[in-house]
């Protein structure tokens, strides 16, 4: 029963301060990351100050231009979602042909959807009061973004001195995740370059920002992958409509278990082996 409480308790505790423990692990995980490259910064004389200070920037850059590079992709879909109905009752419409009593089905699916899909989607977009209501908040946890992972890189050394016997193994899972994350960035770039050059080749709109998205999303095991497809089948109801509306999803799917099953294991020499169910669970949590 004490374990049950203990449990229910945790959880509670990091709901109620989910505004403030969000950013500090994104900042840590980051942290751990790119901290080595502090430390050989640091053998050449670069002071802790400044090489903490510029891997804050390039980190924060780097993260602003993969929004900015995304953004167009979503104004995108947000503005095609009225095609996007209009493509699915069509194809409603059609499998009620062959099928008895889907047109009730049809019916139930216009009524949900409904016809005004304009202003469904602009009652979807925060107004601009929303918008100032949430600012505040954001801004926080930009805030303690920016000041964890700058005092993280900044201090490290001190606080893996305080962890004891724990030093050494530290600094060994650093290490680790460093060669990792460059090795798996260096695999998502040649995903999201091939991505866009067959996502080009068939006709895909905006074929480069599919390759960016396809490379930075990749970097979340499975559920990356898997809003890709789902994003490349709307892109191919409103372009092509029809059946070859699953040819991008079948496109990036082809070359992205190719990249899973030989690319990675050969490039990297390791499989990152986690259950599909605790990746999924984790990432809701």
């Amino acid at each position: 029963m004490l374990a049950i409480l203990t449990g229910i308790a945790i959880i509670t505790a990091l709901y109620l301060a989910r505004s403030i423990v969000a950013p500090i692990t994104f900042a840590l995980v980051l942290g751990v990351v790119v901290a080595p490259l502090a430390d050989k910064l640091e053998k050449v004389g670069c002071p802790r100050v400044i090489s903490a200070s510029a891997l804050l920037f390039v980190t924060s850059t780097v993260i602003v231009a993969a929004f900015l590079l995304l953004e167009p992709l979503l104004s995108t879909l947000v503005e095609q979602l009225p095609a996007i109905k209009r493509e699915l009752r069509s194809w409603v419409a059609a499998m009620s042909e062959f099928i008895r009593g889907i047109e009730t089905l049809g019916r139930e699916i216009e009524e949900t959807v409904g016809a005004d899909g304009a202003a469904e989607t602009e009652s979807a977009l925060p107004s601009v009061m929303d918008a100032l209501w949430l600012a505040p908040n954001f801004g926080s946890k930009i805030l303690i973004f920016i000041g964890t992972l700058f005092f993280f890189v900044l201090t490290r050394p001190e606080l893996y001195a305080a962890a004891g016997p724990l030093k050494e193994r530290l600094y060994l899972a650093d290490r680790a995740v460093y060669r990792y994350f460059a090795a798996v960035t260096l695999v998502n770039i040649g995903l999201g370059t091939v991505t866009a050059v067959a996502l080009g080749l068939i006709g895909i709109n905006d074929a480069v920002v599919w390759g960016v998205a396809a490379g930075l999303l990749s970097l979340v095991l499975y559920l990356g992958p898997l809003m890709i497809l789902t994003g490349l089948l709307i892109a191919g109801l409103t372009q092509f409509g029809g059946a070859a509306a699953l040819l991008p999803p079948l496109v990036f799917l082809a070359i992205n278990l190719s990249e899973a099953q030989f690319v990675t294991p050969a490039f990297v020499g390791q499989r990152l082996q986690v259950n599909p169910l605790v990746v999924f669970i984790a990432i809701i949590f």
